[in-house]
Formats: structure tokens, C-alpha cells, sequence
């Protein structure tokens, strides 16, 4: 064969020649997103923490808009989309939950040489994570104060904080299923509210998982259940995150640091899909 035979075999070299920026950075924004760094201290440890925590936010966000997608499914009793949204975001979670490894291991003098920059921000402040714990039914109106200065994100906030949780839909699909899910107490309460276990969820839950398994409400709860435990996992995460880097310190945002994290860490999420596994 000759050797223009194997040019004319060869595949042909990319497109680069654009009018303007290519068609990746178009639709990717990456010019942008790789200019938003801006440390405020001379260490170089800081640009890993800074990078990590916008990375912990673009993954906040998507995992916000699947169990949006799940909540709006739920509604129209459309569980094998709830299903695939939820599946997602649990593969989400667990990219999330492994941003922490770079931060994982920072010593209390690595912290504390860039700690400075940050100076009242705190994690507690992000308007997206709080989207994420409106959603699983950590309701409270007190969160959206932070954000008052930030109308559209306050709007954003306040709107989710008026909105039916995830679980809050979960509950009212067992109700449509025939379960007895008291209207009053669950379906009429005031969703603004935190979400509290009730016993006929737990029975609901109980009688779902001494079913088939391979029911949608069953399939419905095990992807439920590996939500919760992933948030779990994050909550814990962090924990032993911060305790490394900084002990028993006052957080940087004025929390009571490792003994809130603690607190929030023994907290189940969709509790009675845990307590229901007791009774089967």
C-alpha cells in the first residue's frame, strides 16, 4: 500500500479553526468556572480548599435539581422516573461525599494558615446545601436570615421552604397507595415546619417491606434508603473533617463546630425507613 493510500486512512484532524470561542467553552463555561479562584492568603494549601468547596456547591446543585425531578415524579405518581432521579443522585452523592478526601487529612496548622481568609464564612452559609436539607425535611425558616441580602437567593430559598419536601411527596404517595396516612397530621401539616416520624409512616414502611421486593414503593424505599445513607456518610464526613483540623474549636461561622456537627451527624434522614426495618 502506498504511502498516500495510509494518509488517506488516517482520521482527519480536529476542527480548530472558531470564529469566535469553541463550541466546548460555549456550552461548558470553563473559561469562567477556572477564574472564579481567588485565594486571600499566600498559602497554596488554599487554593485546594477553595476549589474543593465550589465543587462541593456544583454537586449541591445537581443533586438538588435530581430530587426536584424525583419530588415533581412523585406528584404525578410517576415512580419509575423518582426512581432513575434518585439513582442518580445517588452516584452524585458519592462524588460529592469524596470531595472531602483532599480535605480530609489537613493538620490544624495547614487550616489555620489560610483559616483567616475565610474569616465569618462557614459552609452553614450555603444557600444550595440548605436547598439540599429542605428537601429531605430539615425545614426552618431561621436559614433563609443569612440570605436576606441576596434577593434572588433568599426568593429561591423561601419558595423551596414553602414547598413540599421529597419525603413529604413520598408520604403522600403511601397515602394514594392506600396506606392509612393520617390527612391532617402529615398531609395538610405545615410543610414549612421540620419533619417529624410519625408511626403510621412507620407502619406504612412496614407493610411495604414485608411485601415483594421488587414493588415500585419497596424499590422506591431501598433508593431512599441509599439517599439517607450517603447523606449520612457526608454529615459524618465532615465531622471528621473538621474534628482533625481544628478540634473543639468555635466554627467559622460562629457554630459551635465539632459538637453541632456531632448533632447533626446522629440525626437519621426518611427516619422511619430505618425504624420500619425493626417490625419486618
Amino acid at each position: 500500500m502506498s504511502h498516500e493510500a495510509l494518509e488517506s486512512n488516517e482520521p482527519e484532524t480536529p476542527h480548530l479553526d472558531f470564529a469566535g470561542t469553541t463550541p466546548y467553552e460555549d456550552y461548558v463555561k470553563a473559561d469562567v468556572l477556572t477564574h472564579l479562584q481567588h485565594t486571600l492568603s499566600d498559602d497554596p494549601g488554599e487554593m485546594v480548599f477553595l476549589v474543593t468547596t465550589q465543587v462541593m456547591e456544583l454537586w449541591f446543585t445537581v443533586i438538588v435539581h435530581e430530587w426536584e425531578t424525583a419530588a415533581a415524579a412523585l406528584r404525578r405518581d410517576d415512580i419509575p422516573t423518582a426512581i432513575a432521579a434518585l439513582k442518580r443522585s445517588v452516584r452524585e452523592l458519592e462524588a460529592l461525599n469524596a470531595s472531602w478526601r483532599p480535605l480530609g487529612q489537613l493538620t490544624p496548622a495547614q487550616f489555620n494558615s489560610y483559616r483567616s481568609a475565610l474569616g465569618e464564612g462557614s459552609g452553614f452559609q450555603s444557600a444550595m446545601y440548605r436547598r439540599m436539607e429542605f428537601l429531605l425535611g430539615e425545614k426552618s425558616a431561621s436559614m433563609l436570615v443569612p440570605h436576606r441580602g441576596a434577593p434572588r437567593v433568599h426568593a429561591e430559598l423561601e419558595k423551596a421552604l414553602h414547598e413540599p419536601s421529597l419525603y413529604d411527596e413520598v408520604v403522600r404517595v403511601l397515602g394514594r397507595r392506600g396506606y392509612p396516612i393520617p390527612e391532617a397530621e402529615l398531609v395538610e401539616r405545615d410543610i414549612s415546619l421540620p419533619y417529624t416520624p410519625s408511626e403510621a409512616v412507620e407502619a406504612a414502611w412496614t407493610a411495604v417491606y414485608s411485601g415483594a421486593e421488587d414493588a415500585d414503593l419497596a424499590r422506591l424505599g431501598e433508593a431512599l434508603t441509599d439517599v439517607a445513607e450517603l447523606v449520612w456518610r457526608w454529615r459524618n464526613d465532615h465531622l471528621v473533617a473538621t474534628r482533625r483540623a481544628m478540634g473543639a474549636k468555635v466554627g467559622t461561622g460562629g457554630s459551635a463546630g465539632v459538637a453541632w456537627l456531632e448533632k447533626r451527624a446522629r440525626k437519621n434522614v426518611f427516619p422511619e425507613l430505618w425504624t420500619a426495618r425493626s417490625h419486618v
